[in-house]
């Protein structure tokens, strides 16, 4: 895939939605949050996804992070970068904010069980990208690294690895599943 005028526009979409509006970091970290983002553009450019893909994964949180001055809609991705990416970032989009950390957790999953390919596809990369991060703080960091999050340890992996389990299940030819299935030995490892 060669960079266009369309990922140079999704990378400008998202910068302004995490960065230039509201300075989102890292749980926890002094790191931008738009690093996050084109992470799982990379991954998804990397592993052969087409483009609509690897705009979407730029995207992916765009929906779910935008403040409410600056608000992105499914209406907004549409017109800017088309129907597809658009339905990529609302099916990865947690739909109930409201809900316990619990409830919306389920709810997820229970929505990536409806995944098509393209969204688990998406969705894998997410993963890969928040527990390769996750998994290199705990290196470094040890147990503290999940005083960040709003679930406690276990309950944070073990959603993780519903999860991954989710994914491997419904996708068998899946260009991501080794790099899934090696961080779900390592969260394995780090769950005990």
């Amino acid at each position: 895939m060669i960079y266009t005028q369309k990922i140079q526009n999704a990378i400008y979409f998202s910068v302004k939605t995490h960065e230039v509006y509201q300075k989102q970091k890292r749980k926890g970290k002094d790191i931008p949050y738009i690093a996050h983002p084109l992470i799982v553009g990379l991954i998804l450019a990397h592993a052969g996804a087409k483009e609509e893909i690897v705009i979407a994964g730029i995207l992916h949180d765009t929906i779910e992070d935008s403040i409410d001055e600056r608000k992105v809609t499914k209406e907004m991705l549409e017109q800017r970068f088309g129907g597809e990416v658009a339905k990529l970032v609302v099916n990865v989009t947690e739909k109930d904010r409201g809900l316990s950390w619990h409830q919306r957790k389920e709810a997820a999953l229970e929505e990536i069980k409806q995944f098509n390919h393209d969204s688990l596809f998406l969705k894998s990369a997410d993963v890969i990208g928040n527990n390769t991060e996750l998994i290199g703080d705990h290196a470094r960091e040890g147990e503290a690294t999940f005083e960040r999050f709003s679930a406690p340890k276990e309950a944070t992996l073990e959603h993780t690895l519903k999860v991954i389990d989710v994914i491997l299940a419904a996708w068998g030819e899946n260009p991501l599943r080794a790099d899934l299935e090696n961080i779900q030995a390592k969260l394995q490892e780090m769950l005990g």
